[in-house]
């Protein structure tokens, strides 16, 4: 099973450079956010949020929502999900293009949730990047089983299923986003996944 983590935080900081990079951007920005006025409205913005109108959002708030989040819960939820399922990735990429692949996938799905899901909301969080990860294990899945053990797809499987339907009955949850970094994640590696995973 790839997604049990059994590294000490030292190991984990060390074969794992990129990730604990991005986690600890999400908490400094959390710290930030609460030294700043809150989860209002107004002060996301203000920090980097975009919103469901494309015509207020400059191209840079599409990269830093990744990084802010809405509360406790969303904050914890999303380090949970990058801390646990995205090391591995990290491992098969190679660190810088991890990160290329997890900016992009995230960035896309944010584009695809300011365009597509339509009224008007402030967008924040990680879950676009990670459900671009998520979209990378689906595809590993369905194409390159031997990359993971059985145990690890029905992980797959099961985390996809539930976070799809969660997403969808929870009110205030960007499932456009969610959908878009997915759909992004499964496209990416498909194009450029195998060639890095094998050079």
């Amino acid at each position: 099973m790839i997604f049990v983590r059994y590294e000490s935080w030292r190991q984990y900081v060390r074969l794992y450079p990129i990730n604990t990079i991005l986690i600890a951007l999400c908490v400094l920005m959390f710290a930030v956010e609460l030294g700043t006025g809150g989860f209002s409205g107004d002060n996301l913005y203000r920090l980097g949020a975009f919103v469901g109108d494309p015509s207020y959002n400059e191209w840079w708030r599409y990269f830093a929502a990744l990084f802010l989040h809405g509360s406790w819960p969303h904050l914890i939820f999303n380090l949970f999900g990058l801390f646990v399922f995205a090391p591995p990735l990290e491992r098969i990429f190679g660190h810088w293009r991890y990160a290329l692949f997890y900016l992009v996938s995230g960035v896309l799905g944010n584009l695809a949730s300011a365009w597509l899901a339509g009224g008007y909301w402030y967008g924040v969080g990680a879950s676009s990047a990670i459900y671009g990860i998520y979209g990378a294990y689906l595809y590993i899945c369905l194409f390159q089983r031997h990359r993971l053990d059985p145990g690890s797809r029905t992980t797959v499987y099961g985390i996809l299923a539930s976070g799809l339907i969660y997403s969808f009955v929870v009110p205030n949850i960007g499932y456009m986003a969610h959908i878009g970094g997915l759909v992004a994640g499964f496209v990416l590696y498909r194009l450029l996944g195998s060639r890095w995973a094998s050079s």
